[in-house]
């Protein structure tokens, strides 16, 4: 027996690193075993959307570089017989900045846009709430109403809001006036603030349902754990609300309502056909006074640098709603 025993035991330097190796599998199995991650290539993502970004320089840069330099040239009536453009440098700014007409467009512009802006957030989002507690066939008819007020093009809404608010045979005007008011010759698009008004109604009512689809898709990421323990808790569906639903949403609020400040500054088409339906004085807006510098006036020059600084402003606007953004990020 005792033979046996000595011979058995790992005496010899081979045997004793056969038993080290085992021991190591034993022991640390996960660190033997393990095979080796290969590294990520951390430029692979940059490469992929090299295309994309060449593509918006060019299709974005150009055009910007151009008008750029459009802005600092001088395009007149000899211009548009052949003549070659005179470099002015900044004296279309300084033109436009002196001009007291571009600063009453500029105000009514920027209060045009708050309050659509305003009332599309606040309508849009009573729609999205209104969609997330309502049974699915009211649900289903909401966001059928939605998309086809979404899809309808522009000219056709624009149109028929034209027709409805006509002041001899419009059905508003007519509606009204058989309630008892005193609308029968009322001219809605005869004056600044009628157009207004109607203009508010139409993007409005184009604008809503964009942001109650994105709105509504924020909300079906709130937890209904969170909501239900809320109600445990005895909180009220505006404390809920307020407290739950608007900081967790809030990002998709921020980013619609910058997009919304975005097109409503940029507003042209609604204007324009209002316009020219029956157009009152001091009614232009940013977009339409520009249309009218460059394509009515021929002053390509000045309708450039009026852009620019549109394009200034929209980037001020912009860059504030970012930094609110990674603030909130961070």
């Amino acid at each position: 027996m005792m033979t046996e025993t000595t011979t058995n035991r790992p005496d010899t330097p081979q045997d004793s690193g056969l038993v080290d190796m085992v021991t190591q599998d034993i022991l640390y199995p996960l660190e033997v075993q393990a095979p080796k991650r290969r590294r990520r290539n951390p430029r692979a993502p940059y490469i992929l959307l090299l295309p994309a970004v060449i593509m918006l320089l060019i299709a974005i840069g150009y055009p910007l570089v151009w008008q750029i330099y459009t802005s600092m040239m001088r395009y007149g009536l000899a211009q548009q017989f052949g003549a070659p453009p005179e470099f002015v440098g900044l004296s279309n700014y300084l033109s436009i900045f002196t001009n007291p007409s571009t600063w009453g467009v500029v105000a009514r512009s920027l209060i045009f846009c708050a309050v659509n802006a305003i009332l599309t957030m606040i309508i849009g989002t009573a729609v999205a709430v209104l969609m997330n507690v309502v049974n699915k066939g009211v649900k289903l008819t909401l966001q059928i109403s939605l998309l086809l007020a979404w899809a309808m093009p522009v000219v056709a809404a624009v149109t028929v809001w034209i027709w409805l608010f006509d002041w001899r045979r419009g059905v508003i005007n007519h509606t009204l006036t058989a309630m008892g008011f005193n609308f029968t010759s009322f001219n809605w698009l005869g004056t600044s603030l009628g157009l207004y008004f109607v203009a508010t109604l139409i993007v409005v009512w184009m604008s809503v349902p964009f942001v109650a689809f994105s709105i509504y898709a924020g909300l079906t990421q709130v937890s209904p754990e969170i909501m239900e323990a809320a109600s445990l808790d005895g909180a009220s569906a505006s404390r809920k609300f307020t407290t739950i639903i608007v900081p967790m949403i809030r990002p998709v609020l921020m980013i619609v309502g910058l997009l919304q400040i975005i097109w409503d500054l940029r507003v042209f088409t609604q204007i324009r056909m209002l316009q020219d339906a029956q157009m009152p004085l001091n009614s232009d807006l940013l977009g339409t006074y520009i249309y009218r510098l460059g394509v009515g006036s021929g002053d390509f020059a000045m309708a450039s640098a009026l852009s620019i600084f549109v394009l200034l402003i929209t980037i001020v606007i912009s860059i504030a709603y970012v930094m609110r953004l990674v603030k909130e990020d961070s």
